[in-house]
């Protein structure tokens, strides 16, 4: 018999004779302060999650679903939707369906089974997805979406948390998250070993050292084994109860008065402390990981049995029969209803419309406009007292690097939500002193120095745009992104897509890059690759060239995510930060003066064009942009009319005004300090070999290598010197 089938027969027929376990907890209704009512009710969204994942197989062997990974074991979980509050945020393991069940019951209006069915067969009618993946997730029930999560979502769930109180802080109100609100992360006994994971729990207690509200409840789901792999015994109670810092509790999760009570006491604590716990709630798992995971190929059977005793449903059943809330027939009349509705409405699901082609699967990629305020422009008095201390520099010209700094300041005061976090960022201002001032100026809460660790800077970025707020969190070096790549990709490029729009990640991460920097740091400190954001659907890539661009490409960037949505990485040139000189020193051509807000702009795709020459054109971004337009200077004196085009937002492509932008040119070249291979010059070299036939294309790159220290940094890099030599052999062709 399938696995499934065998619990199901299992359930029915020790309830029918009566063969239910005695309550582990010896807790009653009168002890938990629990009405019979709502133990009923928790019951029923036990059942319905097991009727649920028996259903989910069987439209599976049909062709009529599309996920399997069920909750059967876990729907002590239940507990948890009991004692918090519906406002309070979950970000649940995909093993929390009765949760989610559960939550809903509690409001009026929602229709849980119907709703979840719809995701099951992947209809485009799904409220949550919209037919893109099975997720657990309601924008009414305060569930943002999370697919075969691993942990990837601890750290927003620790940046959501962390949230509350900084807009509390900053007098924010109105925001999505209650004052006094707790967030609910919860996961498995496996996911609690991943190192995403390991850095949640320690940015929680790090944040929580220092007096940090953090009012997080950690449900680990404990069913002591990940896919095939078991937990060896003890060792998440052994790692998490005396973690210093971290109040943990424990609980069965097979028998509901102990699940009540450990959630009672974990939702208290957090709630009124401000502290984060540790909720170790004991579960097992039936059936297997999935519908395709036989168990019995590396589970004795007698495991196996035991696994089966522990059904969460036997002990809920003996404890509703032993407080006379129902009887064993009246259990298994609800039970069996239950599996009768699902069946019905299952036939009505899968005649749902699907998703019908490409343009609807990806229609939610990119977040849906909102009609979202715009702030009010600051007082000139603001302004003028915010820079009094640069009156001196404001008007003279300036690098990069103290360009952004001032327009980093014009933005936080103009937008009362905005937050700037990261290593660093505080009083020393950042590595390379574009953050400075700032924590003077704006103080602790909204210029936040972080511990170190990407993921944990990244996820408090996601979890605070949960909440409201307007992140621009800081990377220090593009090479250390790779340390928390996912939480890009994983996690905030994808949500408006398994959300279908509801949900977003506003934020601008601003990330110092890019090589040239002679002398320093090796290929950690010069890294040149930015494949890693080119391959994510939806995000926002923007690399300025100069000051003047830095400054107007960043304020479009932050317009992008309050007002948009939208994920965007601002990869600044650290080589460029401080420079000055373009063509001979002294000469002052790569400085400009701060323009303050509201002159001029650069909107997402718009191109930077240099010279309308029609015998070449040199197609560059960052420091290659820098370099060739130094080559172009020297190409004139050759009698070469050239045209040297800064592309500034690397995706999405401007493939139409680029297209235009060449045309009067019968060649391009290509200058990508990126690698050869991966980098933005392959797209290009696509891009023109398909829509600008017939003209000479040639590229220059990095070569596919490591950066190496000292004065060897740049020997793989193009040059002025290289792009010159491969201008004139292509104009030679």
């Amino acid at each position: 018999m399938d696995a499934a089938e065998a619990v199901h027969s299992a359930f029915l027929a020790r309830l029918a004779a009566g063969d239910l376990p005695r309550p582990r907890s010896n807790l009653g209704l009168n002890a938990l302060g629990i009405p019979p009512a709502r133990l009923a009710a928790l019951f029923r969204s036990q059942a319905t999650s097991r009727q649920m994942d028996r259903l989910s197989r069987k439209l599976q062997a049909r062709g009529e679903g599309f996920y399997t990974i069920g909750s059967s074991g876990h729907e002590g979980n239940a507990a948890l939707a009991e004692v918090l509050r519906t406002d309070d945020m979950a970000f649940l393991h995909y093993r929390s369906a009765a949760f989610q069940l559960h939550r809903a019951g509690r409001m009026a209006g929602e229709t849980p089974t119907w709703d979840m069915l719809l995701s099951f067969v992947a209809s485009a009618e799904d409220p949550i997805s919209g037919g893109r993946h099975k997720v657990l997730g309601s924008k009414r029930l305060a569930i943002p979406p999370q697919t075969s999560t691993i942990a990837s979502h601890l750290p927003k769930a620790v940046g959501a948390a962390f949230s509350i109180g900084i807009a509390s802080a900053l007098g924010i109100e109105d925001t999505p998250l209650a004052p006094d609100g707790v967030i609910l992360a919860s996961f498995g006994d496996a996911s609690a070993n991943h190192s995403t994971a390991q850095g949640a729990f320690n940015t929680a207690l790090w944040a929580s050292y220092q007096g940090t509200a953090m009012p997080i409840v950690f449900l680990c789901e404990d069913n002591g084994i990940g896919i095939s792999t078991r937990t060896p015994q003890g060792w998440i109670a052994r790692s998490f109860s005396t973690r210093a810092g971290l109040h943990y509790v424990a609980c069965d999760g097979c028998d509901i008065a102990d699940a009540l009570r450990g959630a009672s006491e974990a939702v208290e604590h957090a709630r009124t402390k401000r502290k984060p716990v540790f909720l170790h709630m004991r579960t097992v798992r039936l059936y297997g990981h999935a519908g395709s995971d036989a168990q019995n190929v590396y589970l004795a059977k007698e495991e196996i049995r035991r696994d089966e005793e522990r059904d969460p449903l036997l002990a809920t059943a003996a404890l509703l029969i032993a407080e006379g809330v129902m009887s064993a027939a009246e259990i298994a009349e609800e039970y069996n209803a239950i599996e009768a509705t699902l069946a019905r409405q299952a036939e009505l699901a899968i005649a749902r419309p699907k998703l019908a082609d490409a343009h609807q699967v990806m229609a939610s990629i990119v977040p849906p406009r909102t009609a979202c305020p715009v702030p009010a422009r600051p007082a000139e008095a603001a302004r003028s007292a915010l820079f009094a201390g640069d009156a001196t520099l404001i008007d003279k010209p300036q690098h990069m690097a103290r360009l952004l700094s001032w327009a980093l300041a014009d933005i936080l005061l103009a937008y009362p939500n905005a937050i700037v976090c990261g290593e660093d960022v505080g009083p020393k201002g950042g590595v390379y002193n574009v953050t400075a001032k700032l924590h003077q100026r704006f103080g602790p809460a909204r210029v936040i120095n972080t511990l170190l660790d990407e993921q944990a800077i990244l996820g408090l970025a996601i979890g605070a745009g949960h909440n409201g707020l307007l992140p621009i969190p800081e990377i220090q070096f593009l090479a250390y992104v790779h340390n928390a790549e996912d939480q890009i990709r994983g996690e905030a490029a994808t949500l408006s897509f398994f959300s279908n729009g509801q949900y977003t990640n506003p934020m601008v991460i601003r990330i110092a890059g890019l090589p040239y920097q002679k002398g320093f740091g090796g290929h950690f400190h010069n890294d040149n690759s930015l494949a890693v954001f080119r391959d994510i659907p939806g995000v926002v890539l923007a690399v300025p060239s100069k000051g003047a661009d830095a400054v107007a490409m960043l304020r479009e960037c932050v317009r992008l995510a309050h007002d948009e949505g939208r994920v965007v990485v601002f990869v600044e040139p650290i080589a460029l930060y401080m420079t000055r000189d373009l063509h001979a020193e002294g000469d002052g051509l790569w400085t400009a003066t701060y323009s303050p807000p509201g002159d001029g702009g650069i909107a997402l795709g718009e191109l930077g064009v240099h010279g309308d020459g029609t015998d070449l054109a040199i197609v560059s971004y960052g420091n290659g942009y820098y370099l060739s337009r130094q080559a172009e200077a020297l190409l004139a004196d050759d009698g070469v009319r050239a045209r040297v085009i800064d592309l500034r937002w690397l995706a999405p492509l401007a493939e139409d005004a680029l297209l235009a932008a060449v045309a009067p040119c019968d060649r391009i070249l290509i200058v990508d300090e990126c690698r050869i291979t991966g980098s933005q010059s392959e797209a290009l070299m696509a891009l023109f070999a398909e829509h600008a036939s017939g003209k000479k294309v040639g590229r220059i790159a990095a070569t596919d290598s490591f950066i190496a220290l000292g004065r060897a940094a740049t020997h793989t890099l193009p040059s002025r010197d290289t792009i010159l030599a491969a201008a004139r052999d292509l104009l030679a062709r």
